[in-house]
């Protein structure tokens, strides 16, 4: 039996962490925000794809090829936090602007992320390791939160960039950003799971310089215009 405070002290440990998160990245489309209904949607739906993900995960745990287990479990994770976004919001009129795509994919990551960090917080709360919930959040907050950021926002980059483009290019561009999230989700998966110190740090390391890239992504794809179309 999970203690209620427990449980209480994981949910608001993943989701407040993550909420900050949401509330910084928005803030690039301040200019023309989107409805906060529609926000709150994403990233309850975000949440809500965790349980269905963690069982796919568990049925194709492969113990003697880990990078192959990482490599599944990080396209099952992209491909669920992409639907989540294109069956919500991605195909709505709302979605009318070349930022919207990446705002939305993000937000469903963050959501995804917010309950995945309650799981790992949760565990040794409940065996009574209060200051190893509180360094496990951290990390998280710092590591695994901007990862799936920045591998979902691969894909809202991809969107983005082929706004207003033909629907063949679209598709193109939809593949490659999948496949470059698949690749960094895998890639940070694989190198984080090591116990030695100077990789993890420069495993977040890198995470923050993608950070970087991301937010000049974020200003090419506000300078999008419809006479890029090809």
């Amino acid at each position: 039996m999970i203690p209620p405070s427990a449980l209480l002290f994981s949910l608001l440990g993943g989701i407040l962490p993550a909420i900050i998160w949401l509330l910084f990245w928005i803030q690039e489309d301040k200019k023309s925000p989107e409805p906060r209904g529609l926000l709150m949607l994403t990233f309850i739906g975000g949440m809500l794809a965790v349980p269905l993900v963690v069982p796919l995960q568990q049925w194709t745990f492969n113990e003697s090829n880990m990078f192959e287990t990482f490599a599944i479990w990080a396209t099952i994770e992209e491909l669920f936090k992409f639907g989540v976004a294109y069956f919500l919001v991605l195909r709505r009129k709302e979605d009318n602007e070349p930022i919207d795509p990446l705002i939305y994919m993000m937000t469903a990551a963050l959501g995804f992320v917010a309950i995945e960090n309650a799981l790992f917080i949760l565990n040794p709360l409940v065996d009574g390791h209060i200051i190893d919930s509180i360094i496990t959040g951290n990390i998280r907050f710092v590591g695994a939160s901007l990862l799936h950021t920045i591998s979902s926002a691969a894909i809202g980059i991809s969107m983005g960039l082929s706004f207003y483009k033909s629907r063949y290019a679209k598709q193109f561009y939809l593949f490659i950003g999948i496949i470059t999230a698949i690749v960094l989700h895998t890639a940070f998966n694989f190198f984080i799971i090591k116990e030695a110190s100077s990789i993890t740090l420069a495993t977040l390391g890198f995470v923050w310089i993608t950070i970087v890239i991301l937010m000049l992504f974020f200003e090419k794809i506000k300078k999008v215009r419809a006479v890029d179309n090809i």
